[in-house]
Protein backbone atom coordinates (compact mmCIF):
# COMPACT_ATOMS: atom_id res chain seq x y z
CA UNK A 1 0.00 0.00 0.00
CA UNK A 2 0.77 3.62 -0.73
CA UNK A 3 2.30 5.30 2.45
CA UNK A 4 1.04 8.53 2.88
CA UNK A 5 3.09 10.77 4.62
CA UNK A 6 1.53 14.21 4.40
CA UNK A 7 -2.21 15.09 4.25
CA UNK A 8 -1.51 17.74 2.58
CA UNK A 9 -0.49 15.99 -0.73
CA UNK A 10 -2.53 17.04 -3.74
CA UNK A 11 -2.26 12.81 -4.27
CA UNK A 12 -3.72 11.76 -1.52
CA UNK A 13 -6.29 14.86 -1.77
CA UNK A 14 -7.50 13.37 -4.95
CA UNK A 15 -7.02 9.57 -4.12
CA UNK A 16 -11.04 8.91 -3.79
CA UNK A 17 -11.30 10.51 -7.28
CA UNK A 18 -8.45 8.71 -9.10
CA UNK A 19 -8.96 5.39 -7.39
CA UNK A 20 -12.85 6.00 -9.11
CA UNK A 21 -11.52 7.21 -12.17
CA UNK A 22 -9.15 4.26 -12.68
CA UNK A 23 -12.04 1.77 -11.60
CA UNK A 24 -14.81 2.96 -13.52
CA UNK A 25 -12.30 2.39 -16.62
CA UNK A 26 -11.02 -1.13 -15.59
CA UNK A 27 -13.81 -2.30 -13.70
CA UNK A 28 -11.18 -4.04 -11.51
CA UNK A 29 -10.08 -3.18 -7.70
CA UNK A 30 -6.46 -4.84 -8.23
CA UNK A 31 -5.99 -2.97 -11.52
CA UNK A 32 -6.98 0.40 -10.03
CA UNK A 33 -4.72 -0.08 -7.16
CA UNK A 34 -1.74 -0.72 -9.46
CA UNK A 35 -2.72 1.95 -11.45
CA UNK A 36 -2.42 4.18 -8.39
CA UNK A 37 0.31 2.95 -7.33
CA UNK A 38 2.03 3.56 -10.91
CA UNK A 39 0.66 7.09 -10.50
CA UNK A 40 2.27 7.51 -7.24
CA UNK A 41 5.59 6.72 -8.54
CA UNK A 42 5.21 8.89 -11.12
CA UNK A 43 3.86 12.16 -9.37
CA UNK A 44 7.08 11.26 -6.84
CA UNK A 45 9.51 11.74 -9.70
CA UNK A 46 8.47 15.25 -11.27
CA UNK A 47 9.16 18.75 -9.37
CA UNK A 48 5.69 19.41 -7.56
CA UNK A 49 6.60 22.96 -7.79
CA UNK A 50 6.24 23.21 -11.77
CA UNK A 51 2.96 21.59 -11.60
CA UNK A 52 0.46 24.37 -12.18
CA UNK A 53 -2.69 22.07 -11.90
CA UNK A 54 -1.98 19.01 -9.84
CA UNK A 55 -5.50 17.42 -9.90
CA UNK A 56 -5.04 17.98 -13.88
CA UNK A 57 -1.67 16.16 -13.98
CA UNK A 58 -2.95 13.09 -11.84
CA UNK A 59 -5.88 12.72 -13.20
CA UNK A 60 -4.34 12.69 -16.64
CA UNK A 61 -1.63 10.48 -15.32
CA UNK A 62 -4.34 7.85 -14.22
CA UNK A 63 -6.58 7.92 -17.37
CA UNK A 64 -3.45 7.53 -19.50
CA UNK A 65 -2.07 4.97 -17.72
CA UNK A 66 -5.58 3.11 -17.14
CA UNK A 67 -5.80 3.29 -20.81
CA UNK A 68 -2.61 1.43 -21.49
CA UNK A 69 -3.69 -1.56 -18.76
CA UNK A 70 -7.24 -1.48 -20.06
CA UNK A 71 -6.03 -1.99 -24.07
CA UNK A 72 -3.67 -4.87 -22.88
CA UNK A 73 -6.38 -6.45 -20.66
CA UNK A 74 -8.91 -6.90 -23.68
CA UNK A 75 -6.68 -9.09 -25.33
CA UNK A 76 -6.25 -10.92 -21.52
CA UNK A 77 -10.10 -11.64 -21.56
CA UNK A 78 -10.29 -12.91 -24.63
CA UNK A 79 -8.65 -16.49 -22.66
CA UNK A 80 -10.86 -16.09 -19.78
CA UNK A 81 -12.65 -19.40 -18.47
CA UNK A 82 -16.56 -18.19 -18.39
CA UNK A 83 -17.75 -15.03 -18.04
CA UNK A 84 -16.20 -12.16 -17.31
CA UNK A 85 -17.43 -9.77 -14.27
CA UNK A 86 -16.13 -6.60 -12.88
CA UNK A 87 -14.72 -6.92 -9.80
CA UNK A 88 -17.45 -5.41 -7.14
CA UNK A 89 -16.09 -2.94 -4.43
CA UNK A 90 -18.52 -1.68 -0.98
CA UNK A 91 -19.84 1.58 -1.52
CA UNK A 92 -21.41 3.54 0.98
CA UNK A 93 -24.63 4.96 1.30
CA UNK A 94 -23.40 7.93 0.26
CA UNK A 95 -22.48 6.79 -2.88
CA UNK A 96 -26.63 4.81 -3.03
CA UNK A 97 -28.37 7.90 -2.32
CA UNK A 98 -26.74 9.84 -5.05
CA UNK A 99 -28.92 8.23 -7.89
CA UNK A 100 -26.32 9.40 -10.80
CA UNK A 101 -23.07 8.33 -9.03
CA UNK A 102 -24.28 4.86 -7.82
CA UNK A 103 -25.51 4.26 -11.17
CA UNK A 104 -22.48 4.78 -13.01
CA UNK A 105 -20.61 2.60 -10.50
CA UNK A 106 -23.03 -0.06 -10.86
CA UNK A 107 -22.70 -3.31 -12.22
CA UNK A 108 -24.95 -3.29 -14.88
CA UNK A 109 -23.23 0.28 -16.56
CA UNK A 110 -19.64 -1.78 -15.39
CA UNK A 111 -21.01 -4.19 -17.73
CA UNK A 112 -22.16 -2.19 -20.60
CA UNK A 113 -18.89 0.18 -20.62
CA UNK A 114 -16.97 -3.15 -21.45
CA UNK A 115 -18.70 -3.03 -25.15
CA UNK A 116 -16.85 0.72 -25.60
CA UNK A 117 -13.27 0.90 -26.69
CA UNK A 118 -10.86 2.13 -24.50
CA UNK A 119 -10.60 6.25 -25.68
CA UNK A 120 -14.59 6.04 -25.65
CA UNK A 121 -14.65 4.57 -22.15
CA UNK A 122 -12.14 7.20 -21.07
CA UNK A 123 -13.78 9.79 -22.52
CA UNK A 124 -17.45 8.73 -21.02
CA UNK A 125 -15.89 8.19 -17.75
CA UNK A 126 -14.66 11.57 -17.38
CA UNK A 127 -17.39 13.71 -19.42
CA UNK A 128 -20.83 12.09 -18.44
CA UNK A 129 -19.70 10.99 -14.61
CA UNK A 130 -16.94 13.78 -13.26
CA UNK A 131 -18.76 16.58 -15.57
CA UNK A 132 -14.96 17.46 -17.44
CA UNK A 133 -15.74 20.12 -20.02
CA UNK A 134 -14.35 18.96 -24.04
CA UNK A 135 -11.66 21.16 -23.70
CA UNK A 136 -10.74 19.87 -20.62
CA UNK A 137 -11.13 16.08 -21.88
CA UNK A 138 -8.48 17.43 -25.63
CA UNK A 139 -6.16 18.80 -22.79
CA UNK A 140 -5.56 15.25 -20.99
CA UNK A 141 -6.11 13.09 -23.71
CA UNK A 142 -4.02 14.93 -26.14
CA UNK A 143 -6.77 15.25 -29.12
CA UNK A 144 -8.12 17.75 -30.90
CA UNK A 145 -11.39 19.01 -29.32
CA UNK A 146 -13.58 18.33 -32.12
CA UNK A 147 -12.42 14.63 -31.92
CA UNK A 148 -13.38 14.35 -28.62
CA UNK A 149 -16.95 15.80 -29.22
CA UNK A 150 -17.17 12.77 -31.44
CA UNK A 151 -15.86 10.11 -29.54
CA UNK A 152 -18.51 11.85 -26.94
CA UNK A 153 -21.38 11.62 -28.69
CA UNK A 154 -20.20 7.62 -29.95
CA UNK A 155 -20.12 6.54 -26.35
CA UNK A 156 -22.94 8.41 -25.18
CA UNK A 157 -25.15 6.71 -27.74
CA UNK A 158 -23.83 3.52 -28.03
CA UNK A 159 -24.33 3.40 -23.84
CA UNK A 160 -27.97 4.78 -23.95
CA UNK A 161 -28.75 2.45 -26.48
CA UNK A 162 -27.82 -0.48 -24.49
CA UNK A 163 -28.33 0.97 -20.70
CA UNK A 164 -30.25 -1.24 -18.88
CA UNK A 165 -34.03 -0.11 -17.45
CA UNK A 166 -34.11 -0.37 -13.89
CA UNK A 167 -35.92 0.20 -10.48
CA UNK A 168 -34.57 2.58 -8.82
CA UNK A 169 -36.78 2.17 -5.29
CA UNK A 170 -34.28 1.69 -2.50
CA UNK A 171 -37.29 0.37 -0.45
CA UNK A 172 -38.72 -1.71 -2.88
CA UNK A 173 -35.15 -3.55 -3.30
CA UNK A 174 -34.62 -3.76 0.47
CA UNK A 175 -37.97 -5.78 0.52
CA UNK A 176 -36.97 -7.70 -2.23
CA UNK A 177 -33.22 -8.26 -1.20
CA UNK A 178 -34.80 -9.44 2.19
CA UNK A 179 -37.42 -11.83 0.55
CA UNK A 180 -34.49 -13.17 -1.50
CA UNK A 181 -31.98 -13.85 1.56
CA UNK A 182 -35.30 -15.85 3.22
CA UNK A 183 -35.80 -18.19 0.16
CA UNK A 184 -32.08 -18.74 -0.13
CA UNK A 185 -32.32 -19.71 4.27
CA UNK A 186 -34.92 -22.03 3.33
CA UNK A 187 -34.60 -23.42 0.19
CA UNK A 188 -37.60 -22.25 -0.41
CA UNK A 189 -37.73 -22.68 -4.75
CA UNK A 190 -41.37 -21.32 -5.18
CA UNK A 191 -40.54 -18.42 -3.36
CA UNK A 192 -37.36 -18.29 -5.20
CA UNK A 193 -38.82 -17.98 -8.63
CA UNK A 194 -41.56 -15.60 -7.41
CA UNK A 195 -38.58 -12.75 -7.32
CA UNK A 196 -37.56 -13.56 -10.35
CA UNK A 197 -37.94 -12.35 -13.73
CA UNK A 198 -39.45 -14.56 -16.58
CA UNK A 199 -36.72 -13.33 -18.90
CA UNK A 200 -33.85 -13.64 -15.66
CA UNK A 201 -30.68 -14.43 -17.01
CA UNK A 202 -27.37 -15.48 -14.37
CA UNK A 203 -24.39 -14.69 -14.74
CA UNK A 204 -20.82 -16.19 -12.45
CA UNK A 205 -17.58 -15.74 -12.57
CA UNK A 206 -15.34 -18.00 -10.81
CA UNK A 207 -12.37 -17.21 -13.42
CA UNK A 208 -11.81 -21.16 -13.38
CA UNK A 209 -10.61 -20.91 -9.89
CA UNK A 210 -14.11 -22.06 -7.65
CA UNK A 211 -16.74 -23.52 -9.26
CA UNK A 212 -18.85 -21.60 -11.64
CA UNK A 213 -21.22 -21.90 -14.20
CA UNK A 214 -19.16 -21.24 -17.41
CA UNK A 215 -22.03 -20.26 -19.34
CA UNK A 216 -25.63 -18.05 -18.78
CA UNK A 217 -28.75 -19.43 -17.27
CA UNK A 218 -31.71 -18.57 -18.38
CA UNK A 219 -35.11 -18.37 -16.91
CA UNK A 220 -36.67 -18.37 -13.46
CA UNK A 221 -36.64 -22.48 -13.36
CA UNK A 222 -33.01 -22.48 -14.35
CA UNK A 223 -31.82 -19.79 -12.28
CA UNK A 224 -33.75 -20.53 -9.41
CA UNK A 225 -32.90 -24.44 -8.92
CA UNK A 226 -28.85 -23.57 -10.02
CA UNK A 227 -28.96 -20.42 -7.17
CA UNK A 228 -30.42 -22.96 -4.56
CA UNK A 229 -28.47 -26.18 -5.68
CA UNK A 230 -25.12 -23.94 -4.93
CA UNK A 231 -26.49 -23.03 -1.45
CA UNK A 232 -26.98 -26.95 -0.55
CA UNK A 233 -23.67 -28.29 -1.86
CA UNK A 234 -21.24 -29.62 0.79
CA UNK A 235 -18.36 -26.55 -0.12
CA UNK A 236 -21.64 -24.15 0.24
CA UNK A 237 -21.95 -25.02 4.02
CA UNK A 238 -20.86 -22.19 7.10
CA UNK A 239 -21.29 -19.42 4.09
CA UNK A 240 -23.96 -16.72 5.39
CA UNK A 241 -25.69 -14.31 3.51
CA UNK A 242 -26.26 -10.86 4.24
CA UNK A 243 -27.75 -7.52 2.46
CA UNK A 244 -24.79 -4.97 1.63
CA UNK A 245 -24.30 -1.78 0.11
CA UNK A 246 -22.41 -3.61 -2.95
CA UNK A 247 -21.47 -0.65 -6.57
CA UNK A 248 -23.81 2.05 -5.20
CA UNK A 249 -26.97 -0.63 -4.73
CA UNK A 250 -28.12 -2.97 -2.18
CA UNK A 251 -26.91 -6.62 -2.90
CA UNK A 252 -25.60 -9.42 -0.75
CA UNK A 253 -22.42 -10.69 0.35
CA UNK A 254 -21.28 -14.23 1.07
CA UNK A 255 -19.17 -15.11 3.38
CA UNK A 256 -17.48 -17.32 5.87
CA UNK A 257 -17.06 -15.89 9.35
CA UNK A 258 -15.34 -12.24 8.39
CA UNK A 259 -13.91 -13.35 4.79
CA UNK A 260 -15.99 -12.53 1.43
CA UNK A 261 -16.61 -15.26 -0.71
CA UNK A 262 -18.79 -14.23 -3.45
CA UNK A 263 -21.48 -10.91 -4.18
CA UNK A 264 -24.67 -10.55 -6.04
CA UNK A 265 -25.61 -8.07 -7.74
CA UNK A 266 -28.55 -7.49 -9.92
CA UNK A 267 -31.14 -5.36 -11.59
CA UNK A 268 -34.67 -4.94 -10.53
CA UNK A 269 -37.42 -4.71 -13.44
CA UNK A 270 -41.15 -4.29 -12.39
CA UNK A 271 -40.48 -5.27 -8.62
CA UNK A 272 -38.82 -8.90 -10.08
CA UNK A 273 -34.97 -9.45 -10.12
CA UNK A 274 -33.49 -9.24 -13.44
CA UNK A 275 -29.68 -10.27 -14.89
CA UNK A 276 -27.70 -11.00 -11.87
CA UNK A 277 -24.45 -11.30 -11.59
CA UNK A 278 -22.51 -13.17 -9.55
CA UNK A 279 -18.88 -13.01 -8.66
CA UNK A 280 -16.82 -15.46 -6.56
CA UNK A 281 -13.61 -15.26 -8.78
CA UNK A 282 -11.46 -15.34 -4.95
CA UNK A 283 -9.25 -12.93 -7.36
CA UNK A 284 -11.88 -10.69 -7.47
CA UNK A 285 -13.33 -9.99 -4.21
CA UNK A 286 -10.59 -7.43 -2.60
CA UNK A 287 -12.75 -4.50 -3.02
CA UNK A 288 -15.28 -6.28 -0.46
CA UNK A 289 -12.98 -5.76 2.10
CA UNK A 290 -12.99 -1.92 2.50
CA UNK A 291 -15.14 0.99 0.98
CA UNK A 292 -13.67 2.76 -1.54
CA UNK A 293 -15.62 4.08 -3.92
CA UNK A 294 -16.44 7.79 -4.41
Amino acid sequence: MIDSTTSQDPFFEHRRLLFATAYRMLGSVADAEDILQDAWLSWSSVDHASVQQPKAYLVRTVTNLSLNRLTSARATRESYVGPWLPEPVLTGPDVAEKTDMAETVSMAMLVVMESLSPIERAVFVLREVFGYSHAELAEVLERPEPTIRQIAHRARSHVQARRPRFDTDRDQRARITERFLAACAGGDLNAMMELLAPDVTAWSDGGGKVTASRRPLHGTSAVGRWLLGVLAKPDSQGITLRAIEVNGELGVLAAVGDTPVGALSFDLVDGQMQNLRLQVNPDKLAGLDDDRTS
